[in-house]
């Protein structure tokens, strides 16, 4: 029986995965760490609600004990400048790795990046090499078990939905041809990554990166 702490879980990835590990057996803890409330009531379910994201060590008595981190959460780097998205993105992810790492560096840490990210961080794509950045810094921290998510296309499931509003009118109009679409190996589901996060922690794995085709073999 595993405890997981998931961040990210108002989001669309992250509530898929939060979803799965409610469901499974071999989860008997959950903890979310959120801005704001994931509104679920579970008996699994526990809630940690923190302001700033980069002030994780100031909570670290909350997270000890725990097997695994699933960290889900991300923004969209449409609009924003490298500075203020690096901030949202590796300021926050190391201090979160930071704090988990000092207290269990033996639990598992998965990372929602995405496709086309830039591990050489040398790029022109800012949001590629900031998350190739990020990807790095989990790699070289020294976790026991450490997985890149780079997912592609997804389908939500489960009533879920993304916060992001066109991509919410893309799934609407994508969503008669879901049943055709998810039979693509290169497309994957809010499902299978949460299953794909959960068997990381049940099962050895041999990759550092997971595409699409990865996730929904893991799954």
């Amino acid at each position: 029986m595993k405890k997981v702490i998931i961040t990210g879980s108002t989001g669309m990835v992250g509530k898929g995965v939060l979803y799965e590990c409610l469901e499974h057996p071999e989860i008997e803890k959950i903890l979310v760490v959120n801005r704001s409330t994931v509104g679920i009531q579970h008996p699994k379910l526990e809630e940690l609600l923190l302001k700033d994201f980069t002030q994780f060590s100031k909570v670290s008595e909350e997270l000890k004990g725990y097997d695994a981190c699933f960290h889900c959460m991300g923004v969209s780097a449409v609009g924003m400048d490298e500075v203020t998205y690096s901030k949202l993105t590796f300021d926050i992810t190391k201090s979160l790795a930071d704090t988990l790492f000092e207290i269990n560096p033996n639990m598992t840490f998965n990372y929602v990046s995405g496709a086309g990210t830039d591990s050489s961080e040398k790029g022109r794509v800012m949001w590629a090499r900031i998350k190739g950045k990020t990807e790095n810094y989990l790699l070289n921290k020294g976790f026991k078990h450490v997985y890149m998510f780079r997912p592609g296309f997804i389908v939500p499931e489960k009533g879920i939905k993304s916060r992001t509003g066109w991509l919410n009118t893309l799934y609407t109009i994508l969503k008669p041809f879901h049943s055709l679409i998810k039979k693509s190996k290169n497309v994957t589901t809010t499902t299978n990554i949460g299953l794909a996060m959960i068997n990381t922690l049940l099962n050895n794995y041999n990759e550092d990166y997971l595409s699409n085709v990865d996730i929904n073999s893991l799954a």
